[in-house]
């Protein structure tokens, strides 16, 4: 643990609340503004989201939120969780936090002009190099926990395209076996891969995709949806041809199943958020046969609806797993039904108050039942949720 930080640095940080409510997203734009002027620096991010300017209000929130709980980081805990998995899955190392420090207290002293006097600026020096030491401390216990396992490595592997399925009219998947014919390390199902794509000719891409298949040693799956203007999915969708090679740094992500699983668990998704809920299925079909499980899926319609039959095969096989698909429109089907899946159906439906919860899906889908299951008194800690891109916003309002 870094040493702790000076009662007057906390101080100096609090007061800053203010001018961080006021000023966050404008200061981390400019952050981002002096990073990007050193092309390796620049090469290390996910420029989708620093277009979108998700990213930008995703760090505005997280510098706010240290500077509310300065005082006890541990507050914050989920959220380095979630911050040192990222960094291990974009090979963020050490020497790339001096220039993250720099940016950081130059950004705040273009932005708050006067204000950002040399006090300040040191205490938020400071307070920047004490989350820093918490973050790489776990980001090293992260690495050092997937070297000693079989089929791991570090930093970018090439991996190839080996096969390609469709599994809906916008839904693809892709197999991935590594280009060295290696064995690969066995995920936690609910992680995801850090893909790049310079190897294919997109220079500079890189994208966050979940695994959606259960562990093993040999290959990886991503189900990945054509997105509207999506530069990566449309290459994947209309240029990754079997044999494509891509790059990836080992799983990540702190949104898995647990590895011994003593309550029934509920698997929520909506849209292509069935990603890492099919992996988390697969592995409980072949290693805990005795789990009563239920996975409950909403999507527009048929031709939308990813991997439906291959769930299906794996509840049957299983013979524990229930299953209930929501559709927009109307359909036929055992266990298809019109509608959005709800807190109320939850209850009538599934042992809700024992379950261990999973949800994946489009961020208003899981805002209403995060939201809902908390005023039904389910505890905060039996709830567990993927966000696909930056976590900028509070999905429990």
């Amino acid at each position: 643990m870094p040493t702790a930080l000076s009662p007057r640095t906390v101080a100096l940080v609090k007061a800053s609340v203010p001018a961080l409510e006021a000023h966050g997203p404008a200061i981390t734009e400019a952050m981002y503004r002096r990073l990007f002027r050193d092309p390796q620096i620049a090469a290390l991010f996910n420029h989708a989201n620093q277009r979108s300017g998700a990213q930008r209000f995703a760090l505005a929130n997280a510098v706010l939120a240290y500077a509310r709980h300065i005082e006890n980081p541990a507050a914050l805990g989920a959220a380095i969780e979630r911050i040192a998995q990222k960094h291990v899955g974009y090979a963020i190392l050490p020497e790339h936090y001096p220039h993250v420090a720099g940016a950081l207290l130059g950004a705040m002293e273009d932005i708050l002009g006067e204000a950002a006097t040399p006090e300040l600026l040191a205490a938020w020096g400071q307070a920047y190099w004490f989350l820093a030491e918490i973050l790489q401390a776990r980001e090293t216990e992260i690495r050092e926990a997937n070297e000693v396992q079989p089929g791991s490595w570090t930093g970018w592997r090439r991996f190839v395209v080996a096969e390609r399925h469709s599994e809906s009219d916008a839904i693809t998947s892709f197999i991935l076996r590594p280009e060295d014919d290696g064995p690969v390390v066995p995920h936690r199902a609910g992680q995801y891969l850090t893909l790049r794509f310079d190897a294919a000719g997109l220079e500079g891409a890189k994208r966050n995709y979940s695994i959606s298949c259960g562990a093993n040693a040999t290959h990886y799956r991503i189900t990945v949806k054509r997105e509207h203007d999506g530069e990566v999915s449309g290459f994947l969708h209309d240029r990754a041809v079997e044999g494509t090679v891509l790059e990836a740094t080992a799983p990540a992500g702190d949104f898995y199943l647990a590895e011994r699983p003593d309550r029934p668990v509920l698997l929520l998704s909506g849209g292509v958020g069935l990603t890492p809920m099919v992996s988390m299925l697969e592995v409980i079909a072949d290693r805990h046969p005795k789990l009563p499980t239920w996975y409950i899926h909403a999507t527009t319609d048929r031709a939308n609806h990813a991997l439906g039959a291959h769930v299906h095969a794996l509840a049957k096989r299983h013979g524990q797993v229930s299953t209930a698909t929501f559709y927009d429109d109307h359909v036929t089907g055992s266990d298809a039904m019109r509608g959005r899946i709800t807190v109320d159906w939850l209850r009538e439906n599934t042992p809700l108050q024992e379950a261990e919860i999973y949800l994946c899906g489009p961020k208003p889908f899981m805002r209403s039942l995060i939201t809902g299951l908390l005023q039904d008194g389910i505890p905060v800690d039996r709830i567990h949720y993927e966000i696909f891109g930056p976590g900028d916003e509070d999905l429990a309002a």
